[in-house]
C-alpha cells in the first residue's frame, strides 16, 4: 500500500495540472447535475415495518384521503381580545377557504359533494384526525356527538366549533375564551412529497388574517427551519488559526482548508444532485458537510505536516518529501478513512432507509476527502514546491537542538507514563461519572415542544396547549377493523367503540371520522390529555394496540394506531432496540481493523474499551445538556427535551471512525518508534512526541468544526454537532492523549505481542511504510557509488 501511494504522490507532484483539472471537472459535473435534477429533500423520516407505518400504508391503499400529511395553524388574538368579532371571523373564514382551494390540500366540501349520500364514508375521513368538526362542510354532527360523549364522561370540553353567521368554519375550533382558534387540515400526500411552494402558499393564505390584528402561527410541519446558519463559519476560522499555528505559514495552512472545501462541495453537491432519485431528509447533506469538513481538514493536515517534518528534520526535497508523506502518512489516512466509512456503512445492517441514506452520504463525503488528500493535495503541493517550508522555518529548526524542541507534550507524556496506574483509574472514574445520565436518556423526534420560545412552531405549540390542552399536539389516528375476515363495522359498533375509548383516563376527545365504502374499516380520531413525548402518551398507544384489551374483546376488533406522535414513538423504540446490535457490529469491526493495522492483540482491545468509555460519557453529557437543560442558555436553546432518536446510532458510527483516526496516527507513531529500536516506555514517549502535536491540532480543528453547528437553527443539527464536538474532545484529549499512553506504558513491549500463527495469517498492510523506506534506502545505497563517480 505505501509503495503504491508513494508512486501516486510522485506522479501528482510531477504533473499537478492533470489532477487539478480532473477534480475541477468533477465539481463542474456535480454542479451540472444539480442544475438538471434540482434539489429534493424533505423532513419525513419513517421506518418500514413499525406498527404505525403499517397502518399508514394500509390507509394509503384503502383510504388514501386519510394517509396524507397533517398540518395546523393557530390563530391568536391580541392579549385580552377575542377572535369571534365579525371582521376577524370573516378574515379567518376566507383564509381557511383559500387554503382548502390550494392544490394538494384536501377540501372536505368537495369530498362530501363527490361522495353524495355516502358522505359519512369518504368525506368524514377527509379532515384532520384532530379536528372534531370537519367531517364535511357545514356538518357538526360528529363534533356534537364527540363533545356529548366527553361531557357524559364527566369532562366539559374547553372549546367548540368556530361559527360564522350560524354556520361552522370547517376545520376550525375556538377556545372557550375566544383568544385562540385551531385550524387543522390535511394534505393529499405526505409532507416529504409536497412541492416546496405548497407550505409557502398555505402561509401566504393564512397570513392575510394579520390585517385584523390576528397572529397566524404555523405548526412545526409548516415552519421553515433552515438546517444550517452562519455559525458554521466560526469553526472554519478557528481551524484556519490552528492550521497556521501548527504548520507555520499561510500557504501550508490554506491547503487543508482548500481541499476540504472542495471535498464537501463535491460530496454535499453530489448528495443534492442525486436527491431526486434517493429520498433523503434535510439533515442528510448537513451531516455530510459536518463530517466532510472535519475529516477533509484533518487528513490534509496529517500529510502536509509529515511532508514538512521530512523536509526540516531529514533535509529532503519537497518532491521526495511529498512522495514519502503520501506513502506513509497517506497510508494512515487511507486506513483511518476506511474505518470511518466501514463504521458508517455498518448502519446499513439496521435496515432503516433514511438512516442508510444518511450513512451512505456521510461515507461518500469521507471517501471523496480521502481521494482528494491522496491525489489533489500532492498536486497542489507540487505547485507550491519548496515554498511549503519558509526560510524562517528552516533557520529555526536548524538552530534548535533536539532537547530544546521538547515542550509541553513531552512533559505531559512523561508525567502520564510515570503516574500510569493513577491515570488509568482516574480516567475510568471521570468518564464513568460523566456517563451516568445515560441511564435516564429518552429519545424522540424534536418538535415544537422543544423549539426556542421565539419560533413560530413553539408559539403554536404553546398556544394549542393553553387553549385546548397539550394533547391536541399529540393527535392519534386509529383504524378499527373487525377481527373476523367477513366482519363489518356498523354505526352502532363504531359508536360503542367511541364511547369505550372516551372512558380511558388519558383520553381528552374521541371523534369517529367514518367508515370506508366496503364497511370493514373505521377511522377514529383520538386526542390524549398528555403531550407527544410524555410517557403517559406512549402508554396510551400501547394500551390501544393491545389485542387482549377489554375493548378489543368486547367488540371483536383490531385497533391500529398511527399519526405523527405514534410514528415518533415507534421510531424511537425501534432505534433503541437496534442500537445494541450496532454497537456489537462496531466493536467487532474495531477489533478486526485494528488487529490488521497494528498486528497486536492488546492494542485493538484497549482502543475499543477506550472508545466505549468516550461514547458513553458523550451521551451522558449530551443527555444532561439537551434533555435536562443544563447550560441551555449557553448553547442557544430554551427548553430541554428528548434526544434525537437516531442521534446515538449516527454519532456512535461517526465517533468510532474519527476516534480510530487518532488511534491510528498516535499508536502507529508509537509502533514506528518500537520497530525502529525504541523499547518499553521509551517507545511510548518517543512516538507520542512525534505525533501529539498534529493529533492535538487535528482534534482542536474537529471540535471547532463540529462546535460551529451547535448554534445552527435546527435542533437536530445542534444535538448532533454538540455530541460530536464533546465526543471528539473526550476521545482525543482524555482517552487517546492520556489513557492510551498510560495503558501502553503499563504493558510495555507486550502491547505488540501477536501469536506467531496469527502473525503468519494476517496480511502485512505496512501502515508505517517500513517496506517503502527499506526500498528507498536500498535504492539510495545502490545509487551512491554512481553519484560519487560523477562527483569525482
Amino acid at each position: 500500500m505505501s509503495t503504491f501511494l508513494y508512486k501516486i504522490g510522485k506522479s501528482a507532484y510531477a504533473k499537478p495540472w492533470y489532477f487539478i483539472v480532473s477534480w475541477v471537472v468533477i465539481l463542474g459535473v456535480v454542479g451540472a447535475l444539480i442544475g438538471a435534477n434540482g434539489i429534493h429533500t424533505g423532513s419525513e423520516m419513517k421506518i418500514e415495518g413499525t406498527e404505525s407505518q403499517k397502518v399508514l400504508d394500509q390507509l394509503a391503499q384503502e383510504l388514501p384521503q386519510a394517509s396524507g400529511g397533517q398540518a395546523s395553524v393557530v390563530f391568536a388574538a391580541p392579549k385580552g381580545e377575542r377572535l369571534d368579532t365579525p371582521d376577524r371571523l370573516a378574515a379567518i373564514s376566507k383564509a381557511v377557504n383559500d387554503v382548502y382551494h390550494l392544490e394538494y390540500v384536501i377540501n372536505p366540501a368537495e369530498l362530501a359533494a363527490e361522495a353524495g349520500a355516502s358522505a359519512g364514508d369518504a368525506a368524514q375521513v377527509s379532515g384532520d384526525a384532530a379536528s372534531p368538526n370537519n367531517a364535511a362542510a357545514g356538518d357538526t354532527g360528529d363534533a356534537k356527538d364527540a363533545q356529548a360523549s366527553q361531557a357524559a364522561a364527566g369532562a366539559a370540553p374547553p372549546y367548540g366549533p368556530m361559527m360564522e353567521n350560524g354556520a361552522p368554519v370547517p376545520g376550525v375550533m375556538l377556545a372557550s375564551d375566544g383568544s385562540v382558534a385551531l385550524f387543522q387540515f390535511q394534505f393529499t400526500v405526505q409532507q416529504m412529497s409536497l412541492p416546496e411552494t405548497v407550505p409557502d402558499a398555505v402561509m401566504t393564505a393564512v397570513n392575510n388574517v394579520e390585517q385584523t390584528g390576528v397572529k397566524a402561527l404555523p405548526s412545526d410541519s409548516l415552519s421553515t427551519k433552515p438546517a444550517m446558519g452562519s455559525t458554521e463559519a466560526i469553526g472554519l476560522v478557528v481551524a484556519a488559526v490552528v492550521l497556521f499555528i501548527t504548520l507555520g505559514s499561510v500557504v501550508a495552512a490554506g491547503l487543508p482548508l482548500l481541499t476540504a472545501l472542495l471535498g464537501v462541495g463535491i460530496s454535499v453537491g453530489g448528495a443534492y444532485a442525486f436527491s431526486k432519485f434517493i429520498p433523503m431528509t434535510d439533515i442528510t447533506p448537513a451531516l455530510a458537510l459536518m463530517v466532510g469538513l472535519a475529516v477533509g481538514i484533518d487528513y490534509s493536515l496529517f500529510i502536509v505536516n509529515r511532508q514538512r517534518r521530512m523536509m526540516l528534520d531529514q533535509g529532503l526535497s519537497a518532491r521526495e518529501a511529498v512522495s514519502r508523506a503520501i506513502g506513509t502518512a497517506g497510508s494512515a489516512v487511507f486506513f483511518a478513512g476506511l474505518t470511518v466509512i466501514i463504521a458508517l456503512c455498518g448502519m446499513l445492517v439496521i435496515g432503516i432507509q433514511f438512516l442508510s441514506a444518511m450513512a451512505l452520504v456521510a461515507a461518500a463525503a469521507v471517501f471523496v476527502n480521502v481521494l482528494i488528500a491522496l491525489t489533489l493535495l500532492p498536486a497542489l503541493l507540487g505547485l507550491v514546491g519548496e515554498r511549503i517550508c519558509s526560510k524562517k522555518a528552516r533557520a529555526k529548526i536548524a538552530s534548535t537542538t533536539h532537547a530544546a524542541r521538547r515542550g509541553f507534550a513531552h512533559r505531559w507524556v512523561t508525567g502520564v507514563v510515570k503516574s500510569r496506574i493513577a491515570i488509568v483509574i482516574g480516567v475510568i472514574v471521570i468518564l464513568g461519572a460523566a456517563a451516568t445520565p445515560v441511564l435516564e436518556m429518552e429519545m424522540g423526534i424534536p418538535s415544537g415542544e422543544t423549539a426556542n420560545l421565539d419560533t413560530p412552531s413553539r408559539q403554536s405549540y404553546d398556544a394549542i396547549s393553553a387553549g385546548f390542552g397539550e394533547g391536541f399536539n399529540a393527535t392519534l389516528l386509529l383504524v378499527a377493523e373487525p377481527a373476523r375476515a367477513d366482519g363489518k363495522v356498523s354505526p352502532e359498533m363504531l359508536g360503542g367503540i367511541t364511547q369505550e375509548l372516551q372512558k380511558h383516563e388519558n383520553v381528552a376527545l374521541v371523534t369517529p371520522m367514518g367508515v370506508n365504502k366496503t364497511g370493514d374499516m373505521a377511522i377514529i380520531s383520538l386526542i390524549p390529555k398528555t403531550g407527544p413525548t410524555d410517557q403517559a402518551t406512549k402508554n396510551l398507544v400501547h394500551d390501544l394496540r393491545a389485542a387482549d384489551s377489554d375493548l378489543a374483546k368486547t367488540y371483536n376488533v383490531k385497533l391500529g394506531v398511527t399519526g405523527f406522535t405514534a410514528i415518533n414513538i415507534d421510531m424511537s423504540s425501534k432505534l433503541a432496540d437496534v442500537f445494541p446490535l450496532y454497537v456489537v457490529v462496531i466493536v467487532i469491526l474495531s477489533i478486526i481493523i485494528l488487529l490488521l493495522v497494528f498486528r497486536s492483540i492488546i492494542v485493538p482491545l484497549k482502543a475499543t474499551v477506550g472508545f466505549l468509555l468516550s461514547v458513553l460519557a458523550t451521551f451522558g453529557i449530551t443527555t444532561a445538556v439537551y434533555q435536562w437543560g443544563w447550560l441551555h442558555s449557553l448553547f442557544g436553546f430554551d427548553t430541554g427535551g428528548p434526544l434525537l432518536s437516531f442521534m446515538p446510532i449516527m454519532v456512535t458510527g461517526i465517533l468510532y471512525g474519527l476516534a480510530m483516526d487518532y488511534q491510528v496516527f498516535l499508536v502507529s507513531s508509537m509502533r514506528e518508534s518500537y520497530v525502529h529500536g525504541h523499547r518499553g516506555k521509551e517507545s511510548v514517549v518517543h512516538g507520542y512526541d512525534q505525533a501529539s502535536r498534529v493529533v492535538v491540532a487535528a482534534a482542536v480543528i474537529m471540535v471547532s468544526v463540529f462546535a460551529g453547528f451547535i448554534f445552527a437553527p435546527d435542533v437536530m443539527i445542534k444535538q448532533i454537532g454538540f455530541a460530536l464536538a464533546v465526543g471528539i474532545l473526550i476521545d482525543a484529549f482524555i482517552v487517546r492523549m492520556t489513557l492510551v499512553p498510560a495503558v501502553m506504558a503499563l504493558f510495555g513491549d507486550k502491547a505488540w505481542w501477536l501469536p506467531k500463527w496469527l502473525d503468519r495469517l494476517l496480511p502485512n498492510l505496512d501502515v508505517e511504510g517500513d517496506k517503502l523506506l527499506a526500498q528507498l534506502n536500498a535504492r539510495e545505497a545502490s545509487e551512491m557509488p554512481a553519484k560519487r563517480r560523477r562527483q569525482a
